[in-house]
């Protein structure tokens, strides 16, 4: 059998040739429409044999489900369609049995009308004829009850990829909420194989699907705690081997098990930065020796071989095939693989699309220290699907200013399946790089620097517009943005500078907790050095930088606008918490918040100096939100309004916490956010 790199050199050479062409091409940035459009197609799945692939596909407002036959990829493919909910994904449970998502908007009416989204999860055949959830549900015995089962769903815990007629469930209502299920997909008989209670988080099945690990949340003395526990094989019985306490911030979490049941391997940040994975004897309870460990960035988990018999050619069950990181480009995005046979298929994936690493240098926030490495900064590519013996494989390739593309390797042949985005100059999007600044206190502070395109917007400096994250437990990454945020920003001749500030989650524990109960004070300070920053690189123009963000970016923008000798000339704040005491108090009676993130919720309170606000701001909100309630942005406009600044205020119907409810919304919310920092921001735009 040949090499996997030799099959994809014939192609290396036409797609190299069509970028070359590309690239003397003038930019145009796209438009409100072309970026608040659905892919093309997106959600590309492979059935487990490799014989049927399948995907969602746009049509205005709507999508549609294609299947088709890989040997007849020609031929018209078998279109599903729904006339009630929109669909919102695909995928594969079995060769012959899809898993469509599916969602509507919802008026569910108890003591008030609350005004949300329903999402459904169904399965069905490859035509699309019969439809089934994943499991029968108990009769509702009252008006509530009936509103609770319709926005309750079942999850998939395990789709038993070894087994052609069942997989493992959880249910979400009634009685038997929580509790663990085996359902026949042919008939949807469901049998029970695990009660739980209220206080089991989740459960983590081994190679074989057996129930072999579960998380309990409860409270001691010492506080609330996540405990990890194994089932004993003999008695059935569930044993806890760690503890973590919320407040610490300790994790400690079980991510797979090796072909020997015995082995599990576990992640954890106890006493580090970052966390790392190792090997683990549950009879024994003893920590082994450690599989992964990077410097710079928390551990995934590995990619474990669980399918069987896939021949003497194919990957062998239980191998592992790589490691997981969370890198520039997210949660378990960057892949270390370690299998020959992915490496191989790896070198032969970058040969032939032509994805090469480039030097970039990395800092860690905890000691300050630095060093080079290679990465892929413009492009990269992951593994959406693929067959163990590696004969058919979905890859999926995208970068911050490369719109989703998708290709299908069969047979020894590469072919570009879609373009996500094909009416989007990539050239209009910029460049990003991941960067580093000093905070005014010394702390290194990671972000995401966007610089537009030099042909479309002239040199620098530009207009610039810090862009904070939401959360603020989260964090960005240097993939595609498909907010459409950063990519109307950057073809609109903005700089985009998007700080990874103090309290962000996944660049270790030291920028983690640094933030806590720094809620608009060294937290906002992160984000005006940002802006410094910018201007002393000269790659942004001095009175000429806004801030825009969502739900804690939102909570920014706010603090922005009201905190005195910024730096800013206006601010968007999109669903924003104005006052952080009202909209944390719901949270307040759950012990697990109330001490792991409730002690972080202090500082500035932007609704109590809404009537000063230093700069002009717009506000916009959806009235679905139940993330943070149209209120928070009610209150501040109204005080607002009462300053000496102007005041744009955009409620939006039919809008969450996103994402949007129909392209229509997507774009009015994308429109209000042009307009405002190219025609207004004050007075003329930015």
């Amino acid at each position: 059998m040949p090499s996997v790199s030799v099959f994809f050199r014939p192609v290396f050479a036409l797609v190299l040739t069509a970028l070359v062409c590309m690239a003397h091409a003038k930019p145009a940035a796209p438009s409100i429409e072309q970026l608040a459009a659905f892919p093309k197609l997106s959600g590309f799945s492979l059935s487990p044999d490799g014989k049927r692939l399948v995907a969602l596909e746009g049509r205005g407002e709507d999508r549609v489900i294609l299947v088709w036959n890989t040997d007849a990829l020609n031929k018209a493919p078998t279109v599903i369609g729904s006339s009630k909910m929109k669909i919102s994904g695909v995928q594969f449970i079995k060769n012959d049995l899809l898993a469509v998502s599916m969602w509507q908007p919802y008026d569910a009416r108890f003591d008030n009308v609350v005004k949300t989204f329903v999402n459904k999860l169904f399965f069905t055949d490859l035509e699309g004829k019969n439809w089934n959830e994943p499991m029968s549900q108990e009769r509702a015995m009252s008006y509530a009850a009936d509103r609770q089962k319709a926005l309750s769903n079942p999850t998939v815990l395990d789709i038993l990829p070894n087994d052609p007629d069942h997989i493992l469930v959880i249910n979400r209502f009634g009685s038997s909420s929580g509790d663990v299920f085996k359902v026949n997909v042919r008939g949807n008989r469901p049998e029970r194989i695990q009660r739980s209670d209220s206080k089991i988080g989740g459960y983590v099945t081994d190679l074989d699907g057996n129930l072999a690990a579960r998380f309990r949340q409860d409270v001691d003395s010492t506080g609330a705690f996540i405990a990890a526990e194994f089932q004993e094989p003999k008695t059935g019985k569930w044993s806890e081997h760690f503890r973590s306490y919320v407040k610490n911030r300790d994790v400690t979490e079980i991510v797979g098990f090796s072909k020997d049941p015995n082995i599990a391997f576990i992640r954890s940040n106890v006493a580090a930065d970052k966390s790392l994975i190792y090997e683990y004897d549950i009879a024994a309870r003893s920590r082994k020796e450690v599989l992964f460990q990077h410097r710079f960035f928390d551990a995934g988990f590995p990619l474990i071989n669980a399918v069987k018999n896939s021949g003497a050619d194919g990957l062998a069950f239980g191998d592992i095939l790589g490691i997981t990181y969370n890198g520039p480009r997210g949660a378990n995005s960057d892949v270390l693989w370690t299998a020959p046979k992915m490496k191989a298929l790896d070198k032969g994936i970058r040969d032939a699309l032509g994805i090469r690493l480039e030097s970039t240098k990395l800092i860690d926030p905890a000691t300050g220290q630095s060093a080079d490495t290679e990465y892929d900064l413009d492009a990269s590519y992951s593994l959406a699907a693929w067959t163990t013996d590696l004969s058919t494989v979905v890859i999926n390739v995208s970068g911050a200013s490369r719109p989703p593309e998708t290709y299908l390797f069969r047979s020894g042949k590469l072919m570009l399946l879609s373009k996500a985005y094909p009416g989007i100059d990539p050239a209009s999007l910029g460049k990003t790089r991941l960067v580093y600044y000093k905070a005014r206190d010394g702390l290194d502070i990671p972000a995401f620097f966007t610089a537009p395109n030099a042909e479309l917007c002239g040199p620098a400096p530009w207009p610039a517009v810090v862009h904070p994250h939401g959360g603020p437990w989260a964090r960005d990454t240097m993939g595609f943005d498909s907010s459409m945020w950063v990519p109307l920003l950057t073809s609109r001749c903005f700089a985009v500078l998007r700080p990874q500030f103090r309290g962000s989650q996944g660049w270790g524990r030291k920028l983690w907790m640094a933030g806590d109960a720094e809620w608009g004070q060294k937290m906002q300070d992160d984000k005006d050095d940002g802006a410094k920053w910018m201007i002393d690189q000269n790659i942004a123009q001095r009175g000429r930088i806004a801030m825009f963000g969502f739900s804690y970016g939102g909570y920014s923008a706010f603090a922005a606008a009201v905190r005195p000798n910024g730096l800013y000339k206006c601010a968007i704040a999109g669903a924003g918490v104005s006052e952080i005491n009202k909209i944390w108090a719901q949270f307040y009676t759950n012990p697990f918040f109330r001490e792991a993130q409730a002690p972080t919720v202090k500082g500035l309170i932007p609704l109590e100096q809404a009537d000063k606000i230093q700069i002009p701001i717009m506000v916009y909100h959806g009235d679905r939100d139940q993330t943070v309630p149209l209120e928070q942005s009610e209150w501040f406009v109204d005080k607002a309004k009462s300053s000496k600044q102007p005041v744009v205020y955009h409620p939006i119907t039919d809008y969450a916490h996103g994402p949007a409810w129909t392209r229509k919304i997507f774009a009015e919310q994308l429109g209000y956010i042009e307009d405002y920092l190219l025609r207004d921001c004050g007075a003329k735009g930015l």
